[in-house]
């Protein structure tokens, strides 16, 4: 199993900018923008630039370009992308999206996720080869279409069976679980594939300590 960090969410700003959702914390506020939240698709990519994303946890950070995440992510790593915004499945912004991913794309250590199977099936037929995966709250088979799925985590105690048809069709699973900790040893009984944490770290080590018998 691997603990991978929370999905990032990815959107496009008026500009056509590819720039990375604030998914905690809250934009600085100033005299001229009383608030951002949930108009990053409005926004132009200079303006955002000039803000930063406020951590309640701590921390201060700007709200980077998807290529600022690549650039500070090893190419070795893993990267999930949930793609938010409909306009991703147009050409132009696929090919610009595949340009950015690069080799990441081609050798399957980048991979895009939705909750909009439309949108999902709109960017297999525009890029064949990259990796796909479906979000649901509400089906307990899974998209039989997808290369990863996400199902919610009440779905794999409804259906005992999901991860291992999963696995019959060469699929992988990553369950969506705020409570990860109190369920990991459900989900590594049942054998998933990955979990989403805040912590890798952490996840990692309770993950050792629940082989060993601990």
């Amino acid at each position: 199993m691997s603990a991978f960090p929370r999905k990032v969410l990815s959107s496009i700003t008026r500009d056509h900018e590819f720039f990375i959702d604030p998914d905690h914390g809250s934009l600085e506020r100033g005299p001229m923008s009383p608030t951002f939240e949930g108009t990053l698709p409005k926004r132009p990519g200079a303006a955002l630039a000039r803000h930063r994303l406020i951590d309640p946890a701590g921390g201060d950070h700007r709200i980077p370009r998807l290529e600022d995440l690549l650039a500070a992510v090893p190419a070795t790593t893993p990267v999930v992308l949930e793609l938010k915004d409909p306009r991703f499945a147009e050409p132009a912004r696929l090919e610009r999206l595949l340009a950015i991913l690069g080799t990441r794309a081609e050798s399957h250590r980048a991979a895009v996720i939705a909750f909009d199977a439309r949108l999902l099936a709109a960017v297999r037929a525009g890029a064949p080869g990259l990796v796909t995966g479906h979000i649901s709250t509400r089906d307990p088979f899974g998209d039989p279409s997808c290369d990863l799925l996400g199902p919610w985590w009440p779905l794999l105690y409804a259906n005992p069976w999901y991860v291992r048809r999963a696995h019959a069709r060469g699929q992988r699973v990553c369950p969506l679980d705020p409570h990860l900790h109190r369920h990991l040893p459900r989900w590594l009984a049942m054998g998933v594939d990955a979990v989403l944490t805040n912590d890798p770290r952490a996840t990692r080590a309770e993950i050792e300590r629940l082989r060993a018998g601990g």
